[in-house]
C-alpha cells in the first residue's frame, strides 16, 4: 500500500467561503487560473473548479466566466479539469449544468443526495464583510437545502455520461453511498468509481475517525475495493489531519481553499499550492508516491483531455 499512487485533488475556490473569510481566496478569472496552475505544478493531478463573479466574488454558473480561466489552465497544465455540477445552494439544476453541458469535461463533481449544507455559524464570528451579498448568503444557509434528487442525479448521469464524462461522487453521509449503489444497480455507473467522502460539513458526517472507517467499510461492502478509488475531504480545521489518515487507510486526498482557508491552526493559506505542497510533503515523508495527471487518468478510466470542449 505504501508504494501505491495517491491522487491529490485541489478544490480551488468553491462556492461556500466568501471573500471576507480570506484575502487569498481566488475570485477573478486571472486569480483562479494562476492559483490552479500553481497547484498543478505543486502536485495536484485533479483541479476541481467553480466560477465567481469577478466584480464581487459571488458564485456564478456563467459559462462566459468559466471560459475566462479554464482554457488558460488547460494550456498551462495537463491536470484533469473537474467541473462542478454542485455550483451553490442558490443555483437551479439548469444553472449548475450550464458550463458542463458545453464543456463535456473529463470529470465533474456530483453530490449524491439532497441535504442540509451550511456554514451559517461562521456569520456570528465575522466582524465585517467586504461585499453586501456575503452576510445574507452565509446566514441564509441555515434555511437552505442543497437539492439533488434521484431524478436530478439520474439526469446528470445520463446527459454528461453520454459524452464520456466521469464523476467525483461526493458522499457526505453513509446514505449517499447507498444512493450511489442504487445507480450502479441500474447500470448507469460503471467502475472504477471515484468516491469523494466528505467529512466536517454541518449537515453531513462529522470529521471523526470512526466515521471514515464506516464509510470505507461500507464502500467495500457495496462495491468491492477493486472497483473504486476512495478519496477524503476534511472540511475546515480537520483538513490536513483527516486527509492524511485517509491516505493511510488506502485513500486519495483533496485539499484546497474551497475546503479550508487555513494552512494550519490560525494561519491562513496564502494559496492553494501551499496546501498541495504541505500534503504532498506529508505523504512523501510517509513513503507514498504522488500520482501524475496521466496516472490519475488511468486509475479513474477518464476519456482524456483531447476529448473535451474547453
Amino acid at each position: 500500500m505504501l508504494n501505491r499512487k495517491v491522487i491529490i485533488s485541489c478544490a480551488v475556490t468553491g462556492a461556500t467561503h466568501t471573500p471576507s473569510m480570506s484575502e487569498y481566496l481566488p475570485v477573478t478569472p486571472a486569480q483562479i487560473a494562476a492559483q490552479s496552475i500553481e497547484a498543478a505544478e505543486a502536485g495536484a493531478a485533479i483541479l476541481h473548479l467553480h466560477a465567481r463573479n469577478p466584480a464581487d466574488g459571488k458564485p456564478t454558473p456563467s459559462p462566459e466566466v468559466f471560459r475566462q480561466f479554464v482554457p488558460a489552465i488547460v494550456e498551462a497544465t495537463d491536470a484533469v479539469i473537474n467541473v462542478t455540477t454542485g455550483g451553490s445552494t442558490r443555483m437551479t439544476l439548469a444553472d449548475r449544468l450550464a458550463y458542463p453541458r458545453l464543456a463535456k469535461p473529463e470529470m465533474c463533481s456530483l453530490n449524491m443526495g439532497s441535504m442540509n449544507f451550511s456554514i451559517h455559524p461562521i456569520a456570528a464570528r465575522m466582524q465585517s464583510w467586504r461585499y453586501d451579498w456575503e452576510k445574507d448568503y452565509i446566514e441564509g444557509m441555515e434555511d437552505t437545502i442543497f437539492r439533488n434528487t434521484f431524478k436530478d442525479i439520474k439526469s446528470i448521469l445520463l446527459e454528461l455520461g453520454e459524452a464520456g464524462t466521469r464523476f467525483e461522487f461526493e458522499c457526505y453521509d453513509v446514505g449517499h453511498l447507498y444512493n450511489l449503489a442504487h445507480f450502479v444497480d441500474q447500470g448507469l455507473i460503471k467502475p472504477p468509481f471515484f468516491i469523494q467522502s466528505v467529512f466536517g460539513i454541518l449537515g453531513g458526517l462529522g470529521a471523526d475517525p470512526e466515521n471514515m472507517t464506516v464509510m470505507r467499510s461500507t464502500a467495500d461492502r457495496l462495491f468491492g475495493r477493486e472497483n473504486y478509488q476512495f478519496s477524503i475531504l476534511g472540511a475546515g480545521r480537520h483538513q490536513m489531519a483527516f486527509v492524511t489518515m485517509g491516505a493511510i487507510m488506502g485513500g486519495n486526498v483533496r485539499v484546497g481553499l474551497e475546503d479550508s482557508v487555513y494552512l494550519s491552526k490560525g494561519v491562513k493559506a496564502e494559496s492553494n499550492a501551499q496546501q498541495v505542497r504541505k500534503i504532498r510533503r506529508i505523504l512523501e515523508e510517509l513513503s507514498f508516491e504522488i500520482a501524475t495527471p496521466a496516472e490519475a487518468r488511468q486509475m479513474l478510466g477518464l476519456k482524456g483531455a483531447d476529448k473535451v470542449s474547453f
